[in-house]
């Protein structure tokens, strides 16, 4: 088992304090994007303090967010009640999801969790998201650090358009891809947001 799959491995960084990816707020693109999408279902894997999933619960997403660090599961459900929303907070191995939530969710948002896990996994990972969404369900996803060679190490781990999308290929359709303007400017240029359709079509 590689140390980033334990809970105690998040829970000590969030513990020192060394979180990098936390953003404080929502997510500029997905507070953006939010505004354009049919409400629905909708799970965000790998939530930390979970400021996404309070902002989707407020724009009326039945929001599920899934961590296994205490800490964030515990801020989350704490930044719940200040905002009286209603999000399913789930402190639970993201591979855990199945078979419970098989076909659940309309969405599901990626944001730093798949270059969180090692890249082993990778494929475990779109095994994982393409069963707990419904047929038509999209996986909406910031696929980040894209200037980071995958032999670098991690977390974060590093990717390629080109190999996310060979990852995500069989069962997939491309709906949406683009460098956005609303990336904040450390992640110019590093992430990109692609949406991907679960198809019907599986060779």
């Amino acid at each position: 088992m590689k140390a980033e799959d334990r809970s105690q491995f998040w829970e000590d960084i969030y513990l020192a304090g060394d979180t990098g990816w936390d953003l404080s707020g929502p997510t500029p693109i997905y507070k953006n994007l939010a505004n354009k999408l049919k409400t629905g279902p909708l799970c965000i894997i790998g939530c930390g303090r979970g400021y996404d999933a309070i902002m989707f619960a407020k724009k009326g997403f039945q929001v599920t967010a899934v961590d296994f660090a205490p800490s964030a599961i515990q801020a989350l459900k704490q930044m719940a009640v200040e905002s009286e929303v209603e999000v399913n907070t789930l402190e639970l191995d993201i591979f855990a999801l199945l078979p419970s939530y098989q076909n659940s969710f309309d969405y599901v948002i990626e944001q730093t969790c798949f270059c969180a896990i090692h890249p082993s996994r990778r494929k475990e990972y779109e095994i994982m998201v393409q069963g707990i969404l419904k047929p038509n369900g999209k996986l909406v996803g910031l696929w980040f650090p894209l200037d980071k060679h995958i032999d670098a190490g991690g977390p974060p781990y590093g990717t390629s358009v080109n190999e996310v999308k060979t990852i995500f290929n069989n069962g997939w359709e491309i709906v949406k891809e683009e460098f956005s303007e609303h990336s904040i400017k450390p992640r110019k240029e590093r992430e990109k947001l692609i949406i991907f359709k679960k198809s019907t079509n599986i060779d």
